[in-house]
């Protein structure tokens, strides 16, 4: 009996668990570091395993049980996994690369940390507005909605259903673009704020001589691009709110023309 049942459910379990795997590689919080390699494949163990007797009757058995036949699905549920994760992390890049941006006008560019998220050194105000999207992210429900779309996915999507010439290439660049543009539209006042100054301790200088400039509007800079991100911290939250929001509504469509192609 227990071989019978493994054989029967071994290999679409491994299926469910590919393209659960692919979302714990790539997904906020689940694809950083900061959680363990062997914690995220027990997580996508137990999460699949969750999910699997409600899909089960969604997954068509493979034709062939060998390892040429299997080998693409599992690359292929992966993929999909993968894409879903990296779609919903763009916009926590996006914060990042704002911050970074800031930070390098106002002087923060050698002070940089260590982030686990997304595993390189990052500006100290690009990890402030890192974690600001990511906090975005996690109340608006970001990680319960990418369960929820991952678990219909089996239901609208078959096995084996992502291949090149349905990868979402249209997705990923408008979602590219739009996180550039939320990058832009966060730096927007702190950087305009740094170029006045810039210009106003240029006149300076030329003006009185006799006043360091560079000693003076270092701290200037760090002072009024601080006061202007604090200032805009609620509009900040806001865009990236609606950012996080759009971005899984993009996901969701995505998956749903899957099924429907």
């Amino acid at each position: 009996m227990l071989p019978e049942f493994l054989s029967q459910h071994a290999v679409p379990y491994s299926l469910v668990l590919s393209r659960m795997g692919g979302v714990f590689i790539a997904a906020p919080m689940l694809g950083g570091t900061a959680i363990p390699a062997r914690v995220k494949a027990l997580l996508a163990m137990m999460t699949s395993a969750a999910v699997y007797p409600g899909v089960a009757s969604h997954l068509a058995p493979p034709v062939a049980l060998d390892l040429a036949g299997v080998a693409p699905l599992y690359f292929s549920e992966l993929a999909m996994g993968f894409v879903m994760g990296l779609l919903a992390s763009i916009p926590m890049m996006a914060m990042e690369m704002a911050g970074t941006l800031i930070g390098q006008q106002m002087g923060f560019g050698l002070a940089k940390v260590y982030n686990p998220e997304v595993e390189f050194d990052s500006d100290i105000l690009g990890r402030l507005l890192f974690y600001l999207a990511f906090g975005a992210f996690l109340v608006l429900g970001g990680l319960e909605a990418m369960f929820t779309i991952l678990a219909r996915s089996f239901e609208t999507v078959p096995i084996g259903a992502l291949v090149a010439s349905r990868t979402p290439l249209d997705e990923l660049v408008a979602v590219l673009t739009s996180g550039v543009e939320l990058a832009m539209r966060v730096s927007a006042p702190a950087l305009g704020i740094v170029l006045l100054l810039l210009l106003a301790f240029g006149v300076v200088s030329k003006t009185m001589p006799q006043i360091n400039v560079m000693s003076e509007g270092f701290a200037v800079k760090i002072v009024a691009g601080l006061a202007v991100l604090a200032g805009s911290l609620y509009a900040i939250d806001i865009a990236a709110g609606d950012e996080v929001s759009r971005v899984m509504d993009l996901v969701a469509s995505w998956v749903n023309g899957l099924g429907s192609a």
